[in-house]
């Protein structure tokens, strides 16, 4: 059993059971003065020499690890130091290329997809460099303390929330933590998504003159694709007569059809005659792997930039857009749902908020003033 033992304030400490077996908590209740704060998930005891002593002799067989400034003030920790107390720290603040392996392996037996799992190790990698730099004592503010520091750093409120989730995701299925470790969570942000109109995605389509590219962005904002999607698509996922694209183990692992336009499909049939792709639709520079989601990326940030569009845009933009020029092309949000492959209709009524479909009727009280 392990348990980390810090200075709360002047007059308690704060104990955390690091790993422990069942009968830890059976016996801190032999500790006078205990109380539980599940906000910190720590329990608080008061800080006295009577108090430190039966807590020490209660886990006379555990090692603790304790907070620098304590060791220093309590002589009792100073004594007994040699034998079970240490300053270093302790095995939850390790990461090496085991635990990493480990935690890549219970992402994958639950089926968390590749780019969640590439997401998670790098949350949990980024989180662990943050711990040394700091030369930290960890204790239960420590991933408090890391959320603070990336919302400082102007990192997205979903960046700090996956984060969290990785690192909860960590101590619990690898470090098999039976408590819970403690965090807050920064409000869910909620922005509108960049649409561009029609015009300007005729002005993107038309600037790009490479056939391979031009596919590609074609697909993306007629089918309404993501760049995953996209760039993972096989000649049996069109289907000419039913005018439908098959999307497989999209985002969530779902499958799903979509549309396939009449342009779009042209231009990718000119595209698929001159250069007779054979696994993937959109191989990358090794015939036997796609085109990367980065390459995508780069294609349209040219186009934008060729095609004189301002707007700060991306290609998911072009997304965004298909489902907006839907609404306001008066197709029902439920079939612009399941075309987008969304859960919920909540997450697809937010296009309700940039579409211009009813804006448009509302004349401002300006243009009724005469001159």
């Amino acid at each position: 059993m392990e348990i980390s033992l810090s200075k709360r304030n002047e007059t308690t400490l704060a104990v955390k059971f690091i790993i422990f077996y069942k009968d830890g908590i059976a016996k801190i209740k032999n500790v006078p003065g205990r109380r539980w704060i599940p906000e910190e998930s720590i329990r608080s005891l008061p800080y006295t020499l009577e108090v430190i002593n039966q807590l020490l002799m209660t886990f006379k067989d555990c090692k603790f690890y304790v907070e620098p400034q304590l060791l220093e003030e309590c002589y009792l920790l100073q004594s007994y130091e040699q034998v079970n107390i240490s300053d270093s720290l302790s095995n939850v603040s390790q990461w090496d290329s085991v635990l990493r392996q480990s935690l890549k392996d219970e992402l994958l037996l639950r089926g968390y997809s590749s780019k969640t799992v590439k997401a998670y190790l790098g949350q949990v990698e980024r989180f662990f460099n943050y711990f040394k730099k700091q030369d930290m004592f960890w204790n239960h503010q420590t991933i408090h303390n890391y959320s603070l520091y990336l919302l400082q750093k102007n990192c997205s409120h979903s960046y700090v929330n996956q984060a969290i989730s990785a690192i909860k995701f960590y101590f619990q299925k690898v470090l098999k933590q039976i408590e819970s470790t403690p965090y807050i969570r920064p409000k869910k942000e909620h922005k509108l998504p960049n649409v561009l109109s029609l015009n300007e995605v005729m002005l993107i389509l038309k600037a790009i003159h490479n056939l391979k590219h031009k596919a590609i962005l074609y697909l993306t904002y007629s089918s309404g694709l993501r760049v995953s999607e996209v760039v993972r698509l096989r000649l049996q996922d069109f289907d000419q007569e039913r005018k439908t694209l098959h999307i497989r183990q999209g985002k969530g692992r779902k499958d799903r059809l979509t549309l396939l336009s009449d342009t779009a499909l042209e231009v990718f049939l000119r595209y698929y005659q001159q250069e007779k792709p054979e696994i993937w639709m959109f191989p990358g520079q090794n015939k036997e792997k796609h085109l990367t989601e980065r390459s995508v990326q780069k294609i349209f940030e040219q186009a934008l930039v060729s095609s004189g569009v301002t707007k700060k845009v991306s290609v998911h933009s072009l997304r965004h857009s298909f489902a907006t020029h839907l609404l306001e092309g008066g197709i029902d949000i439920r079939y612009i749902q399941e075309l987008l492959g969304h859960r919920s209709t909540r997450t697809t009524e937010r296009y309700t908020h940039v579409s211009i479909k009813d804006v448009r009727r509302i004349k401002s009280p300006l243009d009724q003033i005469d001159d």
